[in-house]
């Protein structure tokens, strides 16, 4: 098994290029998806921008296709030298997962192949074929836990000779995650807003990222997952005139979701029923939400879980790279999911 754990991304992304030819990313980050994949590429030695030497590649392009990804991974490059093929948005594709089988056995000898993914259940599509090989390495990416974030905060601040105090740095963690990217650029919107300080205080935070209160976040939250259109209108438009950034509710939502997603899991596999499994996985919620996350359970299917999260995701990372949109984009993928709860997932 060449599982590349999360801890051991730093040192493995040294020299990846020692020992793999093949590598599969995947997990609920797609920001972290893809900032990994780009270091890979970087250490294969082959610009990504040479189109002689670098193929990029949608999942979709394999669609009716189905041995052009071998031809292409086998194919020498125009002007001789290693090639690499770079395959995003893949999810369970037959033809992908049908020749990623085919690599493992015999993987190539002047190619790079980097295939990035969404979320995979274990056990299924390319996770099946990519996590037992010995010649391929399997790198999942989860969302950034505590730990990962004070990490990534103190390596964005360092390069501007920032530090953060004890309180903006509890508030900077509670309005970052879910998506690499999204939360490396808060902090480096935040880095250039303090740009000068020595020290970053809570207003600062604040300020520049803003806030909205756990009450209306989870107002929000509640009615989506209830498929309340009514209160959904009413709560958005509660925090859009406080002038809180509706991020935080798309933010709020997507946790809720990968909740819900390892709370199903557990009910799955050890056969519970959604109350059993509340009193484990969700001793932490307060008793007023408990009943809605119950229905919840009751009502999404794992794979109509799984789909939210991927779309919550996407909409992330579209509203932190284009944030003029941020609140059209928010608003109507909330809705969007409100409207599937209402019809029960």
């Amino acid at each position: 098994m060449a599982e590349i754990k999360s801890h051991e991304f730093e040192r493995f992304a040294e020299n990846p290029a020692e020992r793999f030819r093949v590598f599969v990313l995947y997990g609920p980050d797609r920001g972290l998806v893809s900032e990994r994949a780009n270091v890979i590429a970087k250490k294969t030695g082959i610009d990504p921008d040479d189109a002689f030497a670098s193929l990029k590649l949608t999942a979709s392009d394999l669609q009716g296709d189905p041995g052009r990804l071998l031809d292409e991974v086998n194919a020498i490059g125009l002007f001789g030298g290693e090639k690499l093929v770079w395959v995003k948005g893949a999810a369970a594709e037959k033809a992908l997962v049908d020749a990623l089988q085919i690599l493992a056995e015999t993987p190539p000898q002047a190619s790079f192949l980097i295939i990035e993914a969404g979320d995979i259940k274990k056990g299924t599509g390319l996770r099946k074929i990519a996590e037992p090989a010995r010649s391929i390495a399997a790198i999942p990416c989860y969302a950034d836990d505590a730990r990962s974030l004070n990490a990534l905060i103190d390596q964005e601040l360092s390069n501007d000779n920032l530090r953060v105090a004890p309180a903006a740095r509890q508030r900077l963690i509670e309005s970052l995650g879910g998506d690499r990217i999204a939360s490396r650029n808060e902090i480096r919107k935040l880095a250039l807003y303090c740009r000068g300080a020595e020290v970053i205080e809570e207003d600062d935070v604040l300020a520049i990222i803003g806030d909205a209160s756990t009450v209306s976040a989870d107002d929000a939250v509640d009615a989506i997952l209830k498929g309340d259109r009514n209160a959904f209108f009413h709560a958005t438009q509660k925090i859009i005139s406080s002038k809180t950034p509706i991020f935080l509710v798309l933010q709020g939502c997507l946790k809720q979701f990968q909740l819900l997603d390892q709370m199903r899991a557990e009910m799955d596999e050890k056969k519970q029923q959604a109350g059993q499994v509340m009193q484990t996985l969700g001793r932490h919620i307060h008793f007023r939400r408990k009943p809605i996350i119950e229905r919840a359970l009751r009502t999404w299917q794992p794979a109509a879980i799984a789909r939210e999260m991927n779309r919550l995701q996407a909409a992330i990372l579209q509203s932190r790279q284009r944030q003029s949109l941020e609140e059209s984009v928010a608003l109507l993928t909330l809705l969007s999911t409100t409207l599937q709860s209402g019809r029960g997932g």
